[in-house]
This record gives structure tokens, sequence and C-alpha cells, in this order.
């Protein structure tokens, strides 16, 4: 280093600090085995290359910094690939090409990246279109990046759909973006389509401790899981951290002081939250949340590991091999599987929602710690809430009886003293049903007065059962129209005094359901709650009358009798079939049914 210059120690140490690279930067990959997480675009563009099938323009897209840059470069690398021993397009870059240094360093006069960002008009676009034309100076192919494709006007990418469509053979294109969707259709049709995937986060994990390795960096495990997730599938970003994690740590990097460059919160601090406000132990969850604020978390990153940790319960639940993912601590795996067989999907799913809603509430609130705490309140205390379901449940159960009595006609299910029968019933504890993580404590809960109706005279004594009671009832009243109506448009569900639930047929008038709720109310002189099921219900009294009719056919045309009377007689055929009740008393021989004389061919 001594012949660098003359200018002493000082002059020396400042040349070093302005030769340093970025990690991102130092550790970009150069050829097609160093690229991270994308094994199926590589193995598709190795195989097009060996049978070369190579396309004349490539879209590569992704979320930022899994390497749409990189690769674009690493492609262009590999179409102009040439040493002594090879010359044509290979994947294969072990070793340094004629061309392949001053691709990857972006200087190749044959190699020409553009910015879309900055270069999105027509002309831009007529410039390349001029170019194309003229045969490379130096390489095999003259290769255009574009990156960023997406920010080019409708214009430009008009003006370039001929040329992209029918370039000339010496021409390739490399198009990368992040927004796929805001790219015409016309030009996807002419590229083929790689989409580079999120890099998990073991990958990430191997990846940054390789890096480490070769930094001499000591590096926590439990800060490199910190650093790829906070990444969220990014080379770049998780490298971008681990340079500012390194130099924030002088040298060394240890989770406390990722935890508190990135200001996030404990991880197994966030599972003891997690489990106070499971627990809808209140003072114990605001308890911890403040500790948490107090050493630097913030509260809007404390809440999102909540949710996180949330979904990992969920998840576990549902892919216990998902426990050995790279990036859970040791807490999390263990605690995290006994949160999956305690808590129920439906209580994760309620957690989940509420934290949803309550994430923005934080980030957009001028009082973040108050907003927050205002939230794990809601959490904790929706833990001893049940579900709607078991409230319906627990309300039917305890209904029945009262003070040793039955409950009166249109009482509410959970009785009408104000106090809910959920709070008298505790929870199972299990994966089977349990709701909380503790048994609910008996206690009363207001329940919402409902105005009962008005005291009517009942003028029908016999109970409505089914819809032949309908029936029955239009027909006393001589209402035939409806009861046709009934007939053939209803689909019987359940019926219950004061409710019928029904299905329609697709040719229902739109106000039948009205119709029947004031025809029972003025025919049975008490009111009706007629509504409409999620359940299909059964068949229509029409279809069940005329299914009857048919299996009456079949039964007679199979009688030996009536057989061999039609066989007796041709051209006879059954227009009728006529089965008469059956007698509640002795029959008689006025009872008796004379058969009259056959005075037709007919039976």
């Amino acid at each position: 280093m001594s012949e660098a210059g003359n200018s002493g120690p000082k002059s020396l140490e400042i040349g070093k600090a302005a030769a340093y690279r970025v990690l991102a930067r130092k550790y970009r990959p150069s050829n097609f085995s160093e690229l991270v997480g994308q094994e199926p675009m590589v193995r598709t563009l190795t195989n097009a290359f060996a049978t070369g099938r190579i396309a004349q323009a490539w879209m590569l897209t992704g979320v930022r910094g899994v390497g749409k840059t990189t690769t674009a470069r690493i492609l262009a690398r590999a179409l102009n690939y040439k040493t002594a021993d090879i010359d044509q397009p290979s994947v294969d870059l072990a070793v340094l090409g004629e061309h392949c240094l001053a691709i990857m360093e972006g200087r190749h006069v044959d190699v020409i990246e553009m910015d879309a960002a900055s270069h999105t008009g027509i002309d831009d676009i007529r410039d390349i279109i001029e170019r194309v034309r003229y045969a490379p100076v130096s390489a095999r192919y003259k290769v255009y990046i574009i990156d960023e494709v997406h920010m080019l006007s409708t214009q430009a990418f008009n003006g370039l759909l001929k040329t992209l469509e029918e370039p000339p053979p010496h021409v390739k294109f490399i198009f990368a973006t992040t927004e796929i969707r805001k790219v015409p259709i016309t030009v996807l049709s002419r590229c083929q389509r790689f989409d580079l995937r999120r890099i998990d986060a073991g990958a990430l994990v191997a990846h940054l401790s390789s890096i480490s390795a070769q930094e001499g960096i000591s590096v926590d495990d439990d800060a490199l899981a910190m650093i790829a997730r906070a990444a969220e599938g990014s080379a770049r970003d998780s490298l971008s951290i681990l340079d500012q994690a390194i130099a924030h740590g002088a040298g060394t990097v240890g989770a406390a002081a990722v935890r508190a460059m990135l200001g996030l919160a404990d991880r197994a601090r966030i599972v003891d939250l997690f489990e106070h406000v499971m627990k809808g132990d209140v003072a114990a969850a605001l308890g911890e949340f403040r500790a948490q604020y107090d050493t630097g978390a913030d509260p809007a990153a404390v809440l999102t590991d909540l949710a996180e940790f949330n979904h990992l319960v969920t998840r576990l639940r549902f892919v216990p091999t998902a426990i050995e993912d790279a990036s859970l601590s040791e807490d999390e795996r263990q605690r995290g599987a006994d949160f999956a067989r305690t808590l129920s999907v439906r209580v994760l799913s309620r957690t989940w929602q509420m934290l949803l809603k309550g994430i923005p509430e934080v980030q957009s609130s001028n009082r973040p710690v108050s907003a927050a705490e205002m939230v794990l309140i809601r959490l904790a205390h929706a833990a001893d809430l049940p579900t709607l379901d078991e409230a319906l449940r627990s309300l039917e159960g305890a209904a029945p009886m009262q003070n040793g009595a039955p409950r009166p006609n249109g009482a509410p299910a959970g009785g009408g003293n104000g106090a809910s029968a959920v709070t008298q019933t505790r929870m199972p504890a299990g994966p089977g049903g349990a709701q909380t993580m503790r048994l609910v404590e008996a206690s009363p809960a207001p329940v919402a007065f409902v105005a009962p109706p008005e005291p009517v005279v009942e003028t029908q004594s016999a109970p409505l059962k089914s819809l032949a009671d309908i029936i029955a009832l239009a027909d006393a009243q001589r209402d035939i129209a409806f009861k046709v109506l009934v007939k053939s448009c209803i689909r019987f569900v359940r019926i219950e005094p004061g409710r019928i639930d029904v299905g329609l047929t697709s040719d229902a008038p739109k106000m039948l359901l009205n119709d029947l709720t004031t025809k029972l109310r003025a025919w049975t002189g008490r009111s009706w709650l007629v509504s409409l099921s999620k359940e299909e219900g059964g068949q229509t009294l029409a279809e069940m009358e005329s299914a009857k009719r048919e299996t009456a056919f079949l039964d007679a045309k199979s009688d030996p009798t009536v057989a061999a009377i039609l066989a007796r007689f041709p051209g006879a055929k059954i227009i009728d079939v006529r089965i008469p009740d059956a007698p509640e008393a002795e029959t008689t021989e006025a009872d008796v049914p004379v058969e009259p004389p056959a005075d037709d061919d007919e039976p």
C-alpha cells in the first residue's frame, strides 16, 4: 500500500475510507450461481441457452432488491460471453470473459442501460429505434436494459412495439419493473417473463451469515433473523441493514443493537404481551407495553410484531412444519406451538382483524402511545367475550327454564331480567372449544332491551307446524291465488313459534315474504317473523305433489291387475290415480267403494 503515494499514514487512511464500497455493491452477484433464491429462473435460462432457444426480449419483475438489474447485467454478460476457449452465449460464467468486467460495471458500449423513470417520452424510444439498425461495436449482441419500464408513456410503448416484435438479429431487450400490471399486455406478449421471487428468510439468513464471515464480523443469530425479517425478502435491503448494524455496533452486531436500531421490540417480550392479552389481563398487558416503549420500541412496531406473532400462531395450527423457519427465535417456536394448540381459530381471527384496524389508528394518531394502549385494552377485553355462535348456543342452553318456569312466549332467549346467560356459563379450555386462556367469570352483562310486541288475541287455536298448515289457512280464508304461490314458490326450512325460515324458488315474487308476514298476522292474530334462510330448503308443495303423483302412476303401472287391463285393451292409458283415505273406524258395507262399470277403454 506504500506505493499509493507519499502523503503519510493520514492520507492513506483517507484513501481507505474513500475506497469503501457498501456491502450491497461489494457482494453483488456476478454470475447465475451467485443469485440467491432465484433457482427456477436460472434453470429456465440454463436450458434455453443449452438448446439455443434464446429469446429476443425478457421481462424481469419483482419487488425491490430481489436482483432485477443484477440479473439483467448477468444476462447481458451471458449473451456476449467470449473467452479464449468459448465464443458463444453461455450461462457458465466461471471464467471472466472479454466483455464481462465492463458489462458488470455498466460501462460497455454495446450494453445500453436506460432508466425509464427519467426517459419516459417517445423521443427517447425513437432514439433507440434509430440505433438498433447499427451492428454492435465489439460484442456479439447490442443489449438494451430498460429499468422501471412501466414508467414509459403510452406513446413510448406504442413506438417500441414494432421494433420489439421484429428486432434485428444482433439486438436483445431486457426490461425490469416492480409494477408489472402497468406494462401493456401488448408489450408483455412480446417478452419472455420471469417473476423474481422474494428471497426466503432462511436463505437470507444464510446469505448474511456468509457475508459476515467474509467480512470478519461477529453477528448473533437472533440479529440475523431480525435483519432478514425487516428486509421482507429483499437481498439489497438486508445488506443495507447489515451495513448499518455493523456501523451501529462498531464492528460487532448484537441482537440488542439491531433491535434498538430498527425500533423493534424484543420478540420474547412480544410473546409475553400476546399471552397477557389472550388472558385478558389488561394491567399486565399495559405494563409490558410501557416497558417495551421505554426501551425505545415504536408503538406501531409493537402492534405490528403482535400481529405477526398472531399470524404465526394461526399458521402453526394448520402448518406445523412452519416451526422450522430459520427466522424464528426459540421462544417463538416453543410458545407459538403451545398457543396454536390452546387458542381457537375464531379468537385468533378476531385478534387479527382488531390489530389490522388498530395499527393504522396508531400510525395516524398524534398520540400513538395512547392509541396503542386503547387497542390493547380492546384486545384484552375481547378475550373474555365468546364468539357470536357460542353466545347463541349458551343462550339456547340457558333459555328453556328460568327459576323453574318455562320461558313465556316471545320472551328474549337470554331472559328478561337484563342478565346475560352467557356470563353464567364457563367456557371449556382446550383446543376443541377454548376461546380464551382462562375461564369466563360469571358476571352480569347488560342485554339490549327490546320492546315486546303489542298483545294481540290469537284467532288461530291450532299452531302452525308446516307449510300445509299455511295452505289450510289460505283455504279457510278463500285466498286461492296466495295458496298457489305458497305451494309453488316456497321451500320449507324450519318453523318455530313466531318465526318461519323458508327458501324461495327463482321465480318467486319479490314481495312474497312481506305478503306472507302480513297475511299470517291477520289470520293468526299474532306477529310472525318470516325470513329468507341461507339453506336451500326442501321441495315446494307443488314439487312434492308432482313427485307423489308420478310415483303413484309408476306404482299403478306395475300393479299386475292394471297391467293386465292395459294389455287386454290396446291403446288404454292411465289418466288418474285415486287412493281412498284409510278408514278411522271399522269399515261397513256402505263404506266400501263400488267400482263403476267400465263403459269405455280407459280404466
